[in-house]
């Protein structure tokens, strides 16, 4: 699992710290949130990817030995909460458990909910 003392620079760096299973999972939400936003500026913020549009906050993503945590700040969980109503969920988090795919559809339609929301548009 990730160091824990290592603070990582790059969102490569913090991929390539977890074991391949995490990996994998990581690449895929990098992947979709890239498709999706690709005006998106990627860096790691509280030791996690972070991604800014528009230099407001879009979504964060993060591994953990049996979850990806996805945070898509501020409105995001709100908007899905009936289609994240399955998924453990902490206050402006939910946990993509590492034994099930991830929900990639579900993760596309709230990063370009984001997208629109942070580039202004009335929801």
């Amino acid at each position: 699992m990730k160091q824990k003392n290592v603070i990582p620079n790059t969102v490569d760096e913090y991929i390539e710290a977890f074991p391949e299973a995490v990996k994998e999972k990581l690449r895929q939400m990098r992947q979709t949130i890239t498709l999706h936003a690709p005006m998106a500026v990627e860096s790691v913020a509280y030791g996690m990817p972070a991604y800014k549009l528009n230099k407001k906050p879009l979504v964060y993503f993060g591994g953990f030995e049996k979850h990806i945590g996805f945070y898509a700040t501020p409105t995001g969980h709100e908007a899905f909460k009936k289609e994240l109503a399955s998924y453990k969920q902490g206050k402006g988090s939910v946990q993509f458990p590492m034994n099930q795919p991830l929900p990639i559809e579900l993760i596309a339609e709230i990063v370009k909910f984001r997208v629109l929301e942070n580039s202004g548009y009335e929801l």
